[in-house]
């Protein structure tokens, strides 16, 4: 019990420590993208920039308007990054991890209850950009949410189990991504919609939301909503790797691979109008993830 403990409070520092150099690496990339060098001053190559931001971040006053919510403000950004700590708990790093049997039953179970961080955080700002922003990202997480659980159901057939160790096994000599090609491909499209990212980033058009519902946030509670979104992307990175890629001796580089295509559709991709969105998810992604549902069933 107290390894256990000791582990997940190693686990969440190393996290936090990713995410810095994550968002660093990003902000490079998309500087490269635009024919500049990107942060490169603070430290040696820039490396220190995340930390300075941290705490220039972290040292601001927070304003507090007399129209907002205040107690549900605060709440939201602490719950949506307790969400993405509670995700880590599906993957085992050692032997004295946690062995979840229903790791991906708890991943979708994780990951409906952190939508709602959105909505209320959003609401409570009383602000009509953020309000807009909330209800765009609350139904396109929604949307995208049935797909996604489709497709992990999907997945779980092959393994039949829901644990994700037993992908591990079953992929030892051959990844998943070769046969499962077009369940990778609605896959992929279901976590850039999850996550928000480009070109699904609806909830935070800056060119019509300002900065969509996380507008009025400032000081330690907007680095609390960065800080999660760009660790939902560590451990979607992660769960692809599992689920697909398999690769146990390669496995940091594939998920780096995986984290640096998510960066990259942000620096070459525009975002889609939002009645595109909704109908891609209804009438595209979500009968070819059930199609794809019962073909692999009565395949496999």
């Amino acid at each position: 019990m107290i390894l256990n403990l000791i582990y997940f409070m190693m686990l969440i520092l190393m996290v936090l420590l990713s995410i810095a150099f994550f968002t660093l690496m990003e902000r490079k990339f998309l500087g490269y993208c635009h024919f500049r060098k990107g942060p490169n001053k603070t430290g040696i190559l820039g490396l220190f920039q995340p930390f300075s931001d941290a705490i220039k971040l972290f040292s601001k006053e927070m304003n507090k308007m007399f129209y907002m919510n205040k107690n549900l403000q605060i709440i939201a950004p602490i719950f949506m990054i307790i969400m993405m700590i509670m995700m880590w708990m599906i993957f085992q790093f050692s032997n004295t991890a946690l062995n979840l049997s229903m790791s991906i039953i708890f991943f979708l179970c994780i990951s409906s209850l952190s939508s709602y961080s959105i909505l209320f955080s959003g609401w409570a700002s009383n602000s009509k950009y953020s309000l807009i922003g909330s209800y765009r990202g609350f139904a396109q997480v929604i949307s995208y949410e049935v797909s996604m659980a489709l497709i992990l159901i999907t997945m779980s057939i092959m393994p039949q189990s829901f644990n994700l160790f037993y992908f591990f096994k079953l992929q030892t000599y051959y990844p998943l991504i070769f046969s499962m090609f077009p369940v990778f491909i609605i896959w992929f499209i279901s976590i850039l919609a999850e996550l928000n990212r480009v070109p699904f980033d609806l909830a935070e058009g800056e060119s019509e939301l300002v900065s969509g519902f996380n507008i009025e946030y400032g000081s330690w509670l907007f680095a609390i909503i960065f800080m999660s979104e760009y660790g939902n992307i560590m451990i979607i990175s992660y769960l692809t790797n599992y689920l697909f890629l398999g690769f146990k001796n390669l496995s940091q580089f594939s998920i780096l691979m995986i984290m640096f295509i998510i960066i990259m559709m942000r620096g070459t991709y525009v975002r889609m109008r939002y009645d595109q969105l909704m109908m891609m998810a209804w009438k595209i992604i979500l009968p070819q993830s059930i199609i794809l549902l019962f073909l692999i069933y009565f395949i496999f």
